[in-house]
């Protein structure tokens, strides 16, 4: 899943794509990179970020997943408006990736409406405040937990299983302990039954453990939880650079996968 944000202020690429054209160039690019699926968000989550209007993100996103999905790709809207998320699928979108796990009645209604897929993710507080002393007595446990009654409800809802992902929210209200406890612990949201989506590319606490204080320089360290995540039952991967990424999924892969490997290596 690449990641294209259309805003001037995301932590890694704000105000790269703010344009147009450029959002839907680096959708093409990732495309040809690798990327099944292009994510479009209009409104920044970093920590401290301040929301956006509904008629802003609906200019910043609709436009280039027009674009894009009149090409044939695959678009999730990064958004938790339900008014975004409606006049997104519209425009040709296939999936709501929501931060704040479908919290209200209407995004559940463009849901059950549409048909979309929907990852769902958990988040500690608001991007505003949800780094002030995040704490957790069992952050795997609480995660998996919140998640399970998530996807218990939207299936109580009508929504299909097979339309719902799950996302631990890596760096959305948690320590760098807590984001390492989670990638470790994925096996256990895995076990929920649903895709599991991880989301490390770039972020805070990879630079904390490397000490490469500017974000665009943590390719290589989001490769490696790309790995790791796999490994542990992750199976998409939500990265701003597809191409170290896949590297490092295919690989992966093929350890996991050795035996078969080697039959299909002598074919």
């Amino acid at each position: 899943m690449g990641v294209v944000n259309v805003t001037p202020d995301s932590f890694s690429d704000g105000g790269l794509h703010l344009l147009r054209a450029d959002a839907v160039e680096a959708g093409r690019e990732m495309i040809e990179n690798g990327a099944d699926v292009i994510d479009v968000g209009g409104e920044s989550t970093r920590p401290g970020s301040d929301p956006v209007t509904v008629e802003v993100e609906l200019a910043r996103v609709v436009p280039v997943i027009e674009d894009l999905a009149s090409e044939g790709a695959v678009v999730s809207v990064d958004t938790s408006k339900p008014e975004v998320a409606r006049a997104a699928v519209a425009a040709g979108a296939e999936i709501v990736n929501d931060v704040t796990a479908v919290s209200t009645t209407d995004m559940i209604a463009v849901l059950a409406e549409s048909g979309a897929g929907v990852v769902l993710m958990h988040m500690k507080g608001t991007p505003r405040t949800m780094q002030k002393g995040p704490v957790y007595d069992d952050v795997v446990g609480e995660v998996t937990a919140f998640l399970a009654e998530r996807a218990r409800a939207l299936v109580g809802q009508g929504l299909a299983p097979a339309s719902i992902a799950l996302d631990p929210g890596i760096g959305f209200g948690k320590t760098t302990a807590h984001n390492l406890e989670l990638i470790d612990g994925l096996g256990h949201i895995a076990r929920l039954g649903f895709p599991v989506v991880l989301g490390a590319s770039r972020k805070s606490f990879l630079g904390e453990v490397t000490g490469i204080a500017d974000p665009r320089l943590r390719d290589a360290a989001t490769a490696v939880t790309t790995a790791l995540g796999f490994l542990r039952g992750a199976r998409v991967f939500r990265v701003h650079d597809v191409i170290a990424s896949r590297d490092a999924l295919r690989i992966a892969a093929a350890i996991v996968n050795s035996q078969q490997w080697d039959e299909w290596s002598r074919d």
